[in-house]
């Protein structure tokens, strides 16, 4: 191997490994494995790479690949970010206030996990799952999620250009959208037949909790003996917020389980509020864009059995990210913490199954969303055949 190549491959590799691989290599020495070996593979093959590959390679290029792939088989949230993306998640600058209003993490590429309520991208059809091949041109093949919202977000009335993929879909369907202001929806509710009450939960925003509490609680009062809490395209907020709405209608025993890194189990606890539990029956509604927090919520009254569940396998996104910056200015976005079911049972990548499944298939990319509900009118028949 050339200087330049052993240059190239030290300063690029020694700060991950320090970072992700020393604890596993004190492991395994104390196994009595060789800690080096895989190490030395790499040299190898970094060292094949430049001696035989047809083209001269960019070696910085290379190894900035390996990171990436290093990271990103861990789970769909750890990243290797640029040292723009580091700049600017370690000095805290916001995102500009413009964007249509989705939420997205890499699965292959940019993926879409759900679309904001009355936002851009909603309007525009965007689905939980499609997926983002290309951002203004730009293929998002290498992009980190962070990476990808970032690019997504701009001043208000600009414009951006996505690329879409959805299903068996072949060519990338091209749409363009106009950021707008960013306006943070909460909880809404409505009498939606005799006996039924429905609240759309739309993030776990500070004061959710209360909000939906109340809520539920106007509605029973208001004679619905039931009530639907759709939690589709719930992908954002904040799990203890989650937590605490779901203490509103538990009153004891574990609500879930976080693990943190070296396998630690922390049970988290419901604790009834002073003014004790809400006991009227609810069923959620949830689909592939119910995600983080209305996971941890769906999770922790469908495993106590406090409401079933309606709709399609949520996204699978329950886990909890920290920048670890390296000394280059690049740095890793690696997943640390995750939630378990209090039964122990994995949300994070196997998302929570419903109690009852509902077969909804997408329209073809350009076509109109169709005017029906078939989750909505699956909770409609449960809730009135319970009456």
């Amino acid at each position: 191997m050339s200087p330049r190549t052993r240059l190239v491959v030290l300063v690029a590799s020694v700060p991950l490994i320090a970072f992700t691989l020393v604890g596993g290599f004190l492991g395994r020495e104390a196994a009595g494995e060789n800690p080096y070996r895989h190490l030395r593979i790499f040299e190898d093959v970094v060292s094949l790479i430049s001696s035989n590959y047809v083209e001269d390679v960019d070696l910085e290029d290379v190894i900035g690949g390996a990171l990436r792939g290093l990271t990103e088989g861990l789970d769909a949230e750890s990243a290797y970010l640029s040292r723009e993306d580091v700049d600017r998640l370690r000095s805290g600058r916001p995102l500009p206030s413009g964007g249509i209003g989705v939420e997205v993490r890499r699965r292959y590429y940019v993926q879409v996990i759900a679309p904001a309520d009355g936002s851009a991208a909603a309007r525009a059809g965007l689905l939980p799952g499609d997926f983002i091949r290309a951002i203004d041109g730009e293929p998002t093949r290498f992009m980190s999620g962070i990476e990808g919202q970032r690019r997504l977000r701009g001043e208000p009335g600009s414009t951006v250009t996505v690329s879409l993929i959805r299903g068996s879909t072949q060519e990338p369907y091209d749409v363009e959208l106009v950021r707008e202001l960013l306006v943070a929806t909460g909880v809404s509710e409505r009498m939606a037949a005799d006996g039924a009450g429905y609240v759309r939960v739309a993030g776990f925003a500070p004061g959710t909790a209360d909000a939906l509490a109340g809520t539920v609680e106007r509605l029973a009062a208001d004679g619905a003996s039931r009530v639907i809490v759709d939690l589709r395209n719930n992908a954002t907020g904040d799990y203890e917020e989650a937590l605490a709405a779901a203490r509103r209608f538990i009153a004891d025993g574990t609500l879930a389980i976080r693990q943190e890194h070296g396998a630690e189990q922390i049970p988290l606890a419901a604790g009834a509020p002073a003014d004790g539990v809400i006991d009227t029956p609810l069923v959620l509604l949830i689909n592939f864009g119910t995600a983080g927090p209305a996971e941890l919520f769906a999770a922790a009254l469908g495993d106590r059995d406090r409401a079933e569940s309606i709709g399609q396998r949520s996204a699978g996104r329950a886990a909890e990210q920290k920048l670890i910056p390296l000394p280059d200015g690049t740095g890793i976005w690696l997943s640390w913490a995750r939630y378990l079911t209090a039964g122990g049972d994995e949300i994070d990548r196997l998302g929570i199954v419903p109690t009852v499944a509902v077969d909804v298939v997408p329209p073809e990319l350009g076509e109109p969303l169709p005017d029906d509900d078939l989750i909505l009118d699956r909770a409609l028949e449960q809730v009135a055949s319970a009456i």
